[in-house]
């Protein structure tokens, strides 16, 4: 059934766009708009500087790092299959895929390091 229901009173049919205030409205917030939200092209001008908060000593050889390198998969690799043992189905199973990334990169750093330092 349709039910035909009047306009509310007091309303005009006039755009609110219309009016001299109401361009100066979208004036504004597009000045907003551009101030707090950068367009792409100066967000790429923008010359990246790197937070230097966490940094690597220079002066570390490529062994020590890569000795690192092992050592953190290592362990974040027994994270993982802690975490594991608390999930099921699906979470469970994007973990272990995770977890043979980690493993395949830590298998990778050991390859380098066998590279850098071979055992005799």
């Amino acid at each position: 059934m349709f039910k035909e229901t009047p306009n509310p009173p007091g309303t005009d049919d006039v755009s609110p766009y219309e009016s001299a205030d109401s361009n100066k409205l979208d004036e504004a917030a597009e000045r907003a708009l551009d101030f707090h939200f950068p367009s792409i092209a100066d967000i790429k001008a923008t010359p990246r500087t790197p937070c230097t908060l966490f940094t690597v000593d220079p002066a570390a050889t490529t062994e020590t790092l890569v000795v690192y390198l092992v050592e953190t998969l290592a362990s974040v690799d027994v994270m993982v299959h802690q975490l594991v043992d608390h999930l099921d189905g699906g979470s469970r199973n994007a973990l272990l895929g995770i977890s043979n990334s980690i493993m395949l990169a830590e298998i990778t750093a050991n390859r380098v390091l066998y590279q850098i330092d071979p055992p005799e």
